[in-house]
């Protein structure tokens, strides 16, 4: 099974930045698209940002002009740069990874930016 581990969360102040970042490993053969989910307190799991293999990659609208995922494909891992950081942006930020036929999931980690 491929194993996605998070790490580089923390407390911040607004304004602020953090730095995500999520490595795979296990049997890995070909992972198509990666990203980052995060889910606040009282709300849905909701897709911040995501890059497929080729090197394409979608925002949300909120994160937009602030947040930039990378990937080094070599590696099978995957970044999030958090700049500018919002209170609103206050949630447990879970990595994925996705191919055809398997979805995978960190286990996630908290990312609380104080006003």
């Amino acid at each position: 099974q491929v194993q996605l581990v998070e790490s580089g969360g923390g407390l911040v102040q607004a304004g602020g930045s953090l730095r995500l970042s999520c490595a795979a490993s296990g049997s890995i053969f070909s992972i198509n698209d990666m990203g980052w989910y995060r889910q606040a307190p009282g709300s849905q799991r909701a897709l911040v940002a995501d890059k497929t293999s080729g090197g394409t990659a979608n925002y949300a609208d909120s994160v937009k002009g602030r947040f930039t995922i990378s990937r080094d494909n070599a590696k099978n891992m995957v970044y999030l740069q958090m700049n500018s950081l919002k209170p609103e942006d206050t949630a447990v930020y879970y990595c994925y990874g996705a191919n055809s036929k398997d979805w995978w999931w960190g286990q996630g980690t908290q990312v609380t930016v104080s006003s």
